[in-house]
């Protein structure tokens, strides 16, 4: 095994200057190991990936399986596969009768990349509006959606006819018009620090969306698969979007994406032009397998039902004089200190101490936790008792 530091610096390009720096030799439920014995509790479940925790048995049984029947063996969509299949039933069951139909890629900033394109060719329409503090992924169709302006300024010109409005403010509505083709937008923002919007708005915004004729694109990459409490976040609003987008936690550890529409609405990616949008290793058999396993231990498991009682509780424990704010939807949360530097020695010292914690990208002066859904009350216990003393210290 080659666990060399020198390696990882200088042979993998780098993301940041100031890497984790943990070295991982294997996982189990909500722990990694490193190849000392060390043991960290992930309390961010891989930044919303490992949702049912590492390598859940159902899940690594699927695999073996779909691993000894076959790989990849043809571009998306030309051959019929039972994976593929499996998992695009089972997914379009969990979801209103309009959102029936489902394009597999391989990540989430890939959902969100078609999703985009979807809108464009239904609508005849270039006009998309997103929303500031968003993010929506790192490629360029994307980045051009995403509301941080420091992640994006080095690489303008990026996509033309983009605006942005405020999240969960009635009043910028009015901008959206029969010019848009879509309003892109996370159904709870998660980058910005967990912001979470009102039901009032989520309602004046589908509406909005309808009368102008232009398509509500939510992004669930991070919020969905259970996160909240619900299966989709949007079901908290009482509301349904035309296209919907899933990754992270929907491969149970795999890569795997998708964005769902009506049938319909797809329909159009087939013609003028053909192949209106295509990927080679899209509905990967193997990544398909691991991600049907994980809807079904969702579901078997009946893990949504405890989302709830797990949140209030580390809510619970973590209570602290110099927490400035709490946002929690489900099992996502965001606690506000009074500065980064703050915040800096919060997430280390936990690390040191065998927890996981992280930044937001766009809310420095917060720290995130967003464990698996599979976690128990005495590991909630023991991961808050860490957290509690690295706030005290800092």
């Amino acid at each position: 095994m080659d666990f060399s530091h020198e390696v990882f610096l200088h042979r993998l390009a780098q993301t940041s200057t100031n890497p984790f720096l943990i070295s991982i030799e294997r996982a189990e439920g909500v722990y990694m190991y490193t190849p000392d014995g060390k043991d960290y509790m992930d309390m961010i479940s891989g930044i919303g990936v490992s949702a049912i925790g590492h390598r859940h048995p159902h899940v690594v049984k699927a695999i073996k399986e779909q691993l000894d029947k076959h790989l990849h063996v043809m571009v998306y969509g030309e051959y019929i596969q039972s994976t593929s299949n499996r998992l695009a039933s089972k997914l379009t069951s969990l979801l209103p009768s309009t959102l029936n139909c489902a394009y597999f890629v391989n990540s989430g900033t890939e959902a969100n990349e078609a999703a985009l394109k979807l809108a464009k060719r239904v609508t005849g329409r270039t006009e998309i509006i997103s929303y500031r503090k968003s993010y929506h992924g790192s490629t360029h169709g994307s980045l051009s959606v995403s509301g941080n302006e420091t992640k994006k300024q080095a690489f303008r010109p990026l996509l033309p006819d983009v605006r942005f409005i405020n999240f969960n403010n009635p009043d910028d509505l009015s901008q959206i018009s029969t010019r848009t083709a879509c309003v892109i937008m996370e159904t709870v923002q998660g980058d910005a620090g967990v912001r979470i919007p009102d039901k009032t708005y989520m309602q004046a915004l589908r509406n909005r969306c309808t009368e102008t004729g232009t398509l509500l694109i939510l992004d669930e990459i991070q919020c969905g698969m259970g996160r909240t409490g619900k299966w989709f976040a949007f079901e908290h609003f009482d509301i349904v979007p035309d296209v919907l987008t899933v990754a992270k936690a929907f491969g149970g550890g795999l890569p795997i994406g998708a964005f769902i529409s009506s049938e319909q609405n797809m329909f159009h990616l087939t013609h003028n032009p053909i192949l209106g949008h295509i990927t080679t290793f899209g509905g990967n058999p193997v990544c398909c397998a691991s991600a049907l396993a994980t809807l079904e231990v969702i579901e078997t498991e009946q893990l949504l039902a405890q989302v709830e009682q797990k949140g209030k509780l580390i809510e619970s424990l973590l209570q602290h004089p110099k927490i400035k704010a709490i946002r929690r939807i489900g099992l996502l949360f965001a606690f506000d200190f009074e500065s980064d530097e703050i915040v800096n020695r919060i997430v280390n010292y936990a690390k040191e101490n065998g927890v996981i914690c992280y930044w937001f990208l766009s809310h420095p002066n917060s720290f995130r936790i967003a464990p698996p859904l599979t976690i128990t009350d005495s590991e909630i216990r023991k991961a808050c008792q860490v957290i509690k003393q690295a706030i005290d210290q800092a």
